[in-house]
């Protein structure tokens, strides 16, 4: 039987050398692959008593609308800065090179509302805690944090301290 990790590609030297890229693109062009994805992430949130996903953009909404649907669940999403139309909260967070900024309507929280947040993969961890910071922001409470895909040598896991983090497929280095 196949699991996830045998529909993501991985690409060495991109994008750059030495790097092991870990590509989803290639769960997604699968239909047995991102059935599979999507049902391990949802087997994660069994049991779990929340109120709504929460997904960063822009793969954080492709896993995370088909849960939100499967669970009949609303879906929020978490976008980059100026794409939201309405009155926002933002939160800037360093990235390896510089700073990136997220944002969340702030009505799509409201205060004791409990959360899922999702994204295809943790890396540093950045832009999550970011998420989570915003959500909690807004009066939410976290209750998990789920990715598809975890590169443990970078470690993202330090920067999610005291939150439930679950990963579906685990690759050791970065």
């Amino acid at each position: 039987m196949k699991t996830v990790a045998d529909y993501v590609r991985t690409i060495p030297d991109f994008p750059e050398p030495g790097i092991l890229f870990r590509d989803v693109t290639s769960v997604l062009q699968s239909a047995e692959g991102l059935r599979l994805a999507i049902d391990e992430l949802q087997k994660r949130l069994e049991g779990l008593d929340f109120d709504v996903i929460a997904g960063a953009e822009s793969r954080g909404f492709i896993f995370g609308m088909p849960l939100a649907y499967n669970l009949g669940k609303p879906f929020v999403p978490i976008r980059k800065a100026g794409k939201l139309p309405c009155a926002v909260v933002q939160k800037e967070y360093a990235l390896e090179y510089g700073t990136a900024t997220i944002e969340i309507h702030e009505d799509a929280i409201t205060p004791g509302m409990r959360v899922v947040l999702l994204d295809d993969l943790i890396a540093t961890g950045g832009t999550i805690k970011a998420a989570a910071e915003l959500v909690e922001q807004l009066g939410g409470d976290v209750v998990k944090i789920l990715f598809l895909l975890e590169l443990k040598g970078l470690e993202g896991r330090k920067a999610l301290a005291g939150y439930d983090v679950e990963s579906v497929v685990a690759y050791d280095g970065k």
